[in-house]
């Protein structure tokens, strides 16, 4: 198999998959405020963080869905896509070092910076890709 077809379909298959996942993730959240602020005290004060959190979270899926379709094409992306992982995976190391974390969240942290990663690989791997566009 062509390394080009190869690296555009890896990159298609890992953004599709995180953007499925993240979905499956966040979504449920839009009717989780009650038991989140339950399970991780304090209370949820301002809910126009939370729910606006939720609707970016979501958002970026999208995004990485788009990016699936076309890797080649929307490439650019992908840079505001390791971005977007990497933000929360290296501010929760530090937070879950000073006790600021719990456990389960670090855990979340770590999928995304695996996930950022993936990226990483992927833009790198469909750089040579030029004009390639695989379907499938």
């Amino acid at each position: 198999m062509d390394t080009t077809v190869a690296a555009t379909r890896f990159a298609k298959r890992v953004f599709t998959i995180a953007g499925i996942y993240g979905l499956i993730v966040m979504l449920p959240q839009y009717f989780l405020e009650n038991m989140t602020s339950t399970m991780y005290p304090p209370a949820i004060t301002h809910p126009e963080y939370y729910y606006g959190f939720i609707g970016v979270t979501v958002a970026w899926q999208v995004a990485f869905l788009t990016i699936a379709q076309d890797p080649v094409r929307y490439r650019p992306m992908m840079i505001a896509s390791i971005i977007e992982k990497a933000g929360f995976g290296f501010a929760a190391i530090p937070l879950f070092l000073l006790g600021r974390l719990s456990v389960q969240m670090l855990g979340a942290a770590m999928i995304d910076m695996t996930l950022g990663v993936f990226f990483v690989i992927s833009y790198v791997r469909t750089g040579s890709a030029g004009s390639v566009h695989v379907r499938g």
